[in-house]
């Protein structure tokens, strides 16, 4: 059966979710479920939810933990990333240095001061999943969730030997599904294609029988004059098509609203909430803890999350779509061959396939193609060691930009690469 590695899996409700997705599958049951995480505590805490899953449900599912990495991804078939390198401390760093500068953020994690951060301290890890993945188990599908997704995969992919990794993400799913409850009509009798840049992709079709559904969302938006209080209802009407990012988490990716104080009120923008949940997902983990302390388990509920149901494909044949992020080499024609892109795949047994979506429309090309700036003078400042580029990263930064003027920006990230330390590349850290 197949061996299923989870790294990171001390990312407790990630963890939950995919397991609790894993073992209810009659097919993948008697799999080997590998955690891996450098936090030992919350390894355990992983381990001890696995093996409490697998007694719950009467399964035969093996499950290993190790502390090492290599002993965890050795002849993987599957490995499930989910790291969030530096956790909490890091994320307040991120919030926190920019703000006292007067750069706004909501969940900093995906473009913005904060995504180029995280990234630069998540490449060197993946750099090394991914040279461990090359060595130990090159036949293997690599899925990841850690953000920033545009930039991810694409450090993997340009860094490592290894190039087998699919960036999964919920937001595409979730925006059509959003999108088939707005306007009142079931989603499976809807034609839906998504695509673009992850967390700035856009439902390019969104049809019923040859209808076109965005008018009945436009009779919607006028008729509720609240609706033009969203940031993504806005990008919607100034672009023609519908975000697939939250407007909380959209907002921090352009230049029109953060940096303006009137715009924050009338859009409603949460800044800084991302902290907020992160201490209700630390109390979740509390909870979970004592839970499993005390023998009364956690909840075993299906969730289909996209790697659990991609691996269920991969090994049945059962043919799905999911929208997956992966090297672009095509799929999208105007955006550059070697970004990360988000667009539909089909996954079966030949694993996943990626669909070639032709032409964005020009002015969401060129919306993603601001955002794809960013996230590959991140990669190349990530894999060459150089702080040059991030300074041009972060000066490319739409909110960012908007914000400060240059030798500020400067200062900025000045500051930031000295909180973060040793968490960065080394060439980075080092002038």
């Amino acid at each position: 059966m197949a061996r299923i590695v989870l790294v990171g899996a001390g990312s407790i409700t990630f963890a939950k979710n995919l397991l609790s997705d894993l073992m209810t599958f009659p097919e993948l049951s008697e799999s080997t479920i590998v955690l891996h995480d450098i936090d030992k505590e919350r390894l355990a805490t992983a381990e001890a939810m696995a093996r409490w899953m697998a007694a719950e449900l009467g399964i035969g599912a093996r499950i290993e933990a190790h502390a090492d990495r290599r002993a965890a991804v050795d002849g993987a078939d599957y490995v499930i990333n989910e790291i969030a390198v530096g956790g909490l401390e890091a994320v307040r760093r991120d919030f926190e240095i920019p703000a006292s500068y007067g750069v706004r953020q909501t969940i900093a994690d995906t473009l913005g001061i904060g995504g180029v951060f995280r990234a630069l301290r998540t490449i060197p890890v993946m750099v090394g999943i991914g040279d461990d993945l090359a060595e130990l188990a090159p036949d293997a599908t690599l899925f990841t969730y850690t953000n920033p997704m545009s930039m991810i995969p694409w450090s993997v992919y340009a860094g490592t030997p290894f190039t087998n990794v699919v960036g999964v993400c919920h937001a595409a799913r979730d925006t059509q599904k959003t999108l088939a409850r707005m306007v009142g009509v079931p989603e499976e009798e809807i034609s839906f294609l998504t695509a673009g840049v992850n967390h700035q992709a856009f439902v390019l079709r969104f049809e019923r029988d040859g209808e076109n559904l965005y008018d009945r969302l436009d009779e919607l938006i006028a008729r509720d004059p609240e609706l033009a209080r969203r940031v993504r209802v806005e990008v919607y009407r100034s672009f023609g098509y519908f975000p697939t990012e939250s407007s909380e988490h959209g907002a921090e990716y352009l230049p029109w609203f953060l940096p303006h104080e009137e715009e924050v009120a009338h859009y409603r923008i949460p800044v800084g909430v991302y902290l907020e949940w992160l201490a209700d997902g630390f109390e979740e983990y509390q909870a979970h803890k004592r839970s499993l302390e005390e023998g009364r388990g956690v909840p075993v509920q299906r969730g289909e999350e996209l790697a659990s149901l991609a691996i269920h494909s991969m090994e049945t044949g059962t043919r799905r779509m999911i929208h997956g992020n992966v090297r672009n080499a095509g799929a999208i024609a105007n955006l550059p061959a070697e970004a990360t892109v988000e667009v539909p795949c089909h996954v079966d047994r030949s694993g996943v396939q990626p669909v070639r979506v032709g032409e964005l429309p020009a002015q969401i090309a060129a919306l993603n193609r601001t955002f794809l700036n960013v996230s590959e003078l991140t990669v190349k400042a990530a894999l060459e060691g150089r702080r040059d580029h991030v300074y041009q990263a972060a000066m490319l930064d739409p909110n960012t930009a908007a914000t400060l003027p240059v030798r500020r920006i400067r200062e900025l990230v000045d500051d930031l690469i000295a909180a973060h330390g040793d968490l960065l590349p080394e060439g980075i850290r080092n002038v």
